[in-house]
């Protein structure tokens, strides 16, 4: 049984790459997250979790983390991603993420509206926001990539 992360931070970031695989990594690399092990996890922020900027996450360690990401090898074309926290007062939060073709905007816009509608499902207040987004215009094999990861 895993622990119950303590701290996250909200990352995104774009890349090129040779392939699609090293458009990835190095869309990581540049959201700080390119040396440790993703465990892909769904959409909630446990209870009393802090924001840590600045935190550093040991190389190799598996890391809960909710991310979205596009990969395009369409010359020209914009592909953004985009993540959202959404806080309640004194409960859990919620994490939405979302990739697409178009701008940073967009992808921040639909964050946004997702985050309202699930805490209205929830019946939850939510009481703030938090949105990290990128946009990247492709030139061989590109990739955007929004995440939250979350650690001890």
């Amino acid at each position: 049984m895993l622990p119950t992360p303590k701290k996250f931070f909200l990352t995104a970031a774009s890349s090129e790459g040779h392939s699609e695989l090293t458009a990835f990594d190095n869309a990581l690399l540049a959201g700080r997250i390119g040396n440790i092990n993703l465990i892909r996890v769904s959409s909630i922020l446990p209870p009393g979790a802090e924001l840590d900027e600045a935190l550093v996450i040991p190389p190799g360690s598996l890391v809960p983390t909710a991310y979205g990401y596009i990969i395009s090898r369409e010359p020209g074309q914009l592909i953004a991603a985009a993540v959202g926290v959404g806080f309640s007062k004194d409960a859990f939060g919620v994490i939405m993420e979302h990739s697409c073709i178009g701008s940073r905007e967009d992808a921040g816009q639909k964050i946004e509206k997702m985050l309202k509608e699930a805490f209205t499902t929830r019946g939850m207040e939510l009481v703030d926001i938090k949105i990290a987004t990128t946009d990247h215009r492709v030139q061989k094999i590109g990739c955007a990539l929004a995440a939250v990861p979350m650690w001890y």
